[in-house]
């Protein structure tokens, strides 16, 4: 039963477009610095193009807090005024890159319950948020079937490259569970029909974890222990970084338009 106000609608349609931004922009980020430092050609490009994909979902994310907030805040504010303790992202989206496996399995993760939750938001009773989910749902279709590719080349290839995919996955197993965790506007925003169903999403996240990872010859177990904290601005030692590269040149020249 839909119980929220109309200040209690506006507050949880922000906080989802806010994680939402938050996660493709810091992950857009991510894989942008890869640029140049694919595997081969083909794989550099492909990754730089989920990037940019990624950016462009967090600028129509982060320009409909602006229009929901009515302060006047707009995308380039979000991504560029705010500390790291005020952005909403998971843990996951931040941790560094290493190897070609890592970065693989971090893509996968995150690909195969950002599909469910785009799928979900395709029905918002928010408009504006099924409007963002339906544009951007083609484009996650096509991450989670190069990530999906990727996982099962390497996980049922080489013994080398199986070991190293697994290490992957066992490093990144405490971060998954952030991506479902419910809080109070969450659980009020499902109520209102705005947001997701968070155990809808785990339950059909993992369905893709098993169905990929049994063909790559690989496992993974959600740890009792996992890392909390990075919708509620708590973050890794990484995200001061990440922070102050992407906003160097808007805080050293503030108010400059080119």
């Amino acid at each position: 039963m839909n119980n929220m106000n109309k200040e209690d609608t506006q507050k949880a349609s922000i906080d989802l477009a806010l994680w939402m931004g938050d996660n493709a922009l810091i992950l857009g980020h991510r894989l942008a610095e890869l640029c140049g430092h694919g595997p081969i050609l083909e794989q550099d490009i492909a990754l730089t193009n989920i990037a940019l994909d990624l950016v462009g979902q967090a600028r129509m994310w982060l320009t409909l807090a602006g229009d929901l907030e009515g302060k006047g805040r707009t995308e380039d504010d979000f991504a560029y005024l705010r500390s790291d303790k005020e952005f909403t992202n998971i843990k996951l989206v931040e941790l560094p890159n290493q190897d070609w496996g890592y970065v693989i399995a971090r893509q996968f993760i995150f690909d195969a319950h950002h599909l469910v939750i785009l799928e979900q938001l395709c029905t918002s009773s928010e408009k504006a948020i099924a409007d963002i989910a339906q544009k951007a749902i083609k484009e996650v279709q096509y991450h989670l079937r190069f990530s999906s590719e990727w996982i099962i080349r390497l996980g049922d290839g080489t013994e080398f490259s199986r070991k190293r995919m697994q290490s992957a996955f066992d490093k990144l197993a405490p971060y998954i569970k952030a991506l479902t965790l419910d809080d109070p506007l969450t659980i009020l925003a499902k109520e209102a029909g705005i947001g997701i169903d968070n155990k809808d999403v785990e339950e059909k996240a993992w369905k893709t974890f098993d169905a990929i990872l049994s063909e790559a010859t690989l496992e993974l177990e959600s740890p009792e222990y996992f890392h909390k904290g990075g919708k509620q601005g708590l973050h890794t030692e990484h995200m001061g970084f990440i922070i102050a590269e992407m906003q160097s040149v808007v805080r050293a020249m503030p108010n400059n338009k080119w």
